[in-house]
């Protein structure tokens, strides 16, 4: 039997979830003198996740890390589904489809490292960033040809929102 394209699953999409560090961050962290933890994010991810926002999908955060800064970052976006502190996170993904109804084969999860494994092989279209884990990589249905932090966030958005034909090239004013 012939293993599908991971574009088929495209147009299924109606939820993203995303890890943060290692997804929408690159996978190093600045310490500070006074020990606080700074991630770098890419903006155009941030883009793609307004559109995405914007356009009705459903978005969820679901991550290890407790910085309060990602959650107000996120907020900004329009994101208010930001699970935190989770390093197993098959509970808040299940916790998360069964508080909007959603079906597994909707969701598209991108992931980098071990604890996005399960999850990841519960939904439709698991991705990953090009320098995720290479266990991530064995079960992502697509690997971005972008590494975290560096834009492969939107590269997935993009790609489902042009297929559903709700990516608009030009934006209005």
């Amino acid at each position: 039997m012939e293993e599908k394209s991971y574009k088929e699953y495209l147009n299924n999409i109606t939820t993203f979830i995303f890890d943060i560090d290692g997804v929408m961050t690159p996978s190093h962290i600045l310490v500070t003198t006074q020990g606080e933890l700074l991630r770098p994010m890419n903006v155009k991810d941030g883009f793609a996740l307004k559109q995405a926002v914007r356009k009705g999908y459903n978005v969820c955060i679901i991550t290890g890390g407790t910085n309060e800064g990602t959650r107000i970052r996120f907020r900004d976006l329009g994101i208010n589904d930001v699970y935190m502190g989770n390093n197993y996170k098959m509970e808040p993904y299940q916790a998360y489809l069964t508080k909007y109804n959603i079906s597994p084969a909707h969701v598209l999860y991108m992931g980098d490292d071990i604890p996005d494994v399960l999850p990841m092989k519960a939904v439709g279209l698991p991705t990953c960033p090009q320098d995720a884990v290479a266990e991530v990589k064995k079960i992502s249905k697509y690997i971005s040809h972008l590494n975290g932090g560096y834009g492969c966030v939107r590269d997935v958005i993009e790609q489902v929102m042009k297929v559903q034909g709700t990516w608009e090239e030009q934006m209005s004013k």
